[in-house]
């Protein structure tokens, strides 16, 4: 089968909902993979930073098949006998009274808005059905449509209202914008959500302490602090969750991706006692969530990421390949930003040639990565990579640049 068979399938029976990289992917280990001509990649995505541990760490997939063979699913219509020990584990290891497991990303966000209005009604008083969510400009919560009807960028909103009412729009990165925000709309607001770095806006990092601002603003008008942290979060930054850069402990913690480290689908909401006891049996549920599978990989993935110490790795990796790229003097990168391992290059076009051709060149050089919002390429390695790894990746980088600066015909 040729790279072109499979592309070709792809598109005739597929929905074309996604713009891929034209790469087809066979295999992977560690942080590489391999196409179907078997050539070799370091990638540079991790599924955006689900695959933190790499790919297919042994102690996952080992964990993985011991639960497969065992049981899968039971529905939540039953106990079974490892649910509990997730819940445990995850509340003990992130410090909150109660998690409410899902799947995806998207659901989990979900969950924390619902948590969120009944927490407003229930507990903070708001009037039936005047609950507000105040939210960002450029933020990415995933594709559902209450999540949507959040959304600023058009490609996300386009032609799928209506959209679901409660939403204030407030600009990232400005603390005024929210103080003034709560200062009118306060009494009815139930929640701010926010990305403590946006990553699909590319990678765009706030000013140092506009989250702790942010979270003191919430307390003084009793609004709860919802962190998007399915990104950002389990190592990602140099911190386990984001948020810990500036000691900010969120009131409803969103988790997905690594967090089973990009084996199955997991996803968790964090809160403690008076916000989670709000839903009751019967109000909300998954008949995925919390699956005995699922729960046994995030253990492990979770118990890989302190014992391999890959948040300190990420920390001190990120240094080194933002200071690399800083000192490559180019005419296509604008600038450099990120932390941790979770970076992006902002890409100015030269001879025609934009931020897409650049990772057409980086996967000719053996680097997968992809553009974000057209003139900006994140970069994420699996949190494993070494440093003579990412040096090498980093001058492979640099290469297909070069490349594309000096040729009009790349």
């Amino acid at each position: 089968m040729t790279e072109n068979f499979y592309i070709e399938r792809e598109e005739k029976y597929g929905a074309h909902n996604y713009h891929p990289l034209p790469v087809v992917l066979e295999k992977g280990k560690g942080i590489f993979l391999w196409d179907v001509d078997g050539k070799r990649y370091y990638d540079f995505l991790s599924a955006y930073s689900a695959v933190n541990q790499g790919h297919c760490h042994p102690r996952i997939i080992e964990t993985l098949n011991r639960q497969a063979d065992k049981l899968t699913l039971t529905s939540r219509a039953f106990y079974n006998n490892v649910l509990g020990e997730y819940e445990e584990y995850v509340c003990k290891y992130f410090g909150y009274d109660k998690v409410l497991p899902m799947n995806t990303g998207a659901e989990a966000d979900e969950t924390a808005l619902k948590l969120a209005r009944r927490w407003g009604y229930v507990h903070k008083g708001i009037a039936e059905n005047q609950a507000l969510i105040i939210v960002c400009d450029g933020n990415f919560h995933g594709r559902t449509i209450t999540v949507i009807s959040m959304s600023t960028d058009p490609d996300s909103y386009k032609n799928y209202g209506p959209f679901t009412p409660g939403f204030i729009k407030i600009e990232y990165n400005n603390v005024d914008e929210l103080r003034k925000t709560l200062e009118k709309y306060g009494k009815n607001t139930a929640a701010f959500l926010v990305e403590p770095i946006q990553g699909e806006a590319g990678v765009y990092v706030p000013d140092d302490g506009y989250l702790k601002k942010c979270y003191d603003l919430c307390r003084q008008h009793n609004v709860l602090f919802i962190a998007d942290e399915v990104q950002t979060g389990i190592g990602r930054t140099g911190k386990m969750l984001a948020c810990d850069h500036e000691n900010v402990r969120p009131d409803i913690l969103i988790l997905g991706k690594a967090i089973s480290g990009g084996v199955f689908p997991v996803s968790a909401v964090l809160a403690d006692n008076e916000i989670m006891l709000t839903i009751k049996p019967g109000e909300h549920g998954s008949t995925f969530g919390g699956n005995p599978v699922g729960c046994k990989v995030a253990i492990e993935a979770l118990q890989v990421i302190k014992d391999e110490n890959l948040v300190e790795n990420a920390e001190k990796m990120g240094k080194i390949f933002r200071e690399q790229m800083c000192d490559f003097k180019s005419k296509m990168i604008k600038l450099i930003r990120g932390k941790g391992l979770l970076n992006a290059a902002v890409i100015k076009p030269v001879n025609g040639k934009t931020a897409w051709d650049v990772c057409l060149a980086m996967r000719d050089e053996g680097v997968l990565a992809k553009p974000t919002h057209e003139h900006i390429i994140r970069f994420a390695p699996p949190l494993i990579i070494n440093e003579s790894e990412l040096t090498d990746a980093t001058n492979r980088i640099k290469t297909a640049i070069t490349k594309i600066e000096n040729s009009d015909n790349v």
